[in-house]
């Protein structure tokens, strides 16, 4: 049981709430899978040291403001967990890592240059109106200096987030887009118009702003590598679970 702020909570109820929302599928995939990467992890002979323990605790100390150790012992109370608990959680999220840099590190930059057009990038912006005939019209001033395409944007989008933000949508992989939506943008020039197009019964209008080649950064590199690792998870949970 837990004692949270003088009110206990009985482990029934724990798991009588995990139930009721529809959290105990995924609390039970993360347990296989921590035990999954304890014997992975075994097999492979790989181990951490305490001085790996410690640098880890040091780095999320820091990164909570945790000066001194007293501010460390009230943190984790009011998580409601001790040192040791901590300490479980930070091997454990450790190996994890252990394990995919060693499974898979080798493979990332193969896989980036096999998959290197789905990181290409776009910073693209839109507007979308309900009629065909609005969009039309739309480009039309857009095309004819009446309008720039921010000033329409503005003043015509549907959604209120678009129009404060003058059509802005955002960064995008290739394949966060629709496959016949990224081949219209992905073939274009920055600041040419695109459109009128008609995607799921509203009108809309492109422009790019800038295209963002492929590149491997880390970031990338990390990326890449946690796919890989959690690919490698589903497929032996799945086995496991059916074997």
């Amino acid at each position: 049981m837990i004692d949270f702020k003088g009110h206990i909570i009985f482990p029934e109820e724990i798991i009588e709430y995990l139930k009721k929302t529809l959290q105990v599928k995924e609390l039970c995939n993360n347990i296989l899978y921590q035990k999954i990467i304890n014997r992975a992890a075994q097999e492979r002979g790989i181990t951490l040291t305490p001085e790996e323990i410690q640098t880890e605790a040091d780095r999320l100390r820091y990164e909570n403001r945790l000066v001194k150790a007293s501010d460390t012992l009230a943190w984790l109370a009011d998580q409601l967990i001790v040192a040791d608990d901590w300490e479980a959680g930070i091997r454990d999220s450790l190996l994890s890592k252990k394990l995919s840099q060693s499974l898979f590190n080798r493979d990332v930059e193969k896989y980036f240059s096999e998959n290197q057009l789905d990181y290409d990038q776009v910073i693209l912006y839109q507007i979308v109106v309900p009629h065909i005939q609005l969009a039309q019209e739309i480009c039309y001033q857009i095309e004819e200096g009446e309008l720039s395409f921010y000033e329409a944007a503005h003043i015509y989008d549907i959604d209120e987030r678009r129009r404060i933000n003058c059509g802005y949508e955002g960064k995008f992989y290739r394949w966060n887009l629709k496959p016949d939506i990224a081949a219209v943008v992905f073939s274009t020039r920055p600041g040419d118009l695109l459109g009128p197009l008609i995607v799921d019964q509203a009108s809309y209008i492109f422009m790019v702003e800038e295209f963002i080649p492929a590149e491997l950064t880390p970031e990338r590199h990390q990326e890449i590598l946690d796919k890989m690792f959690k690919e490698w998870l589903s497929a032996e949970l799945n086995y496991l679970l059916h074997a």
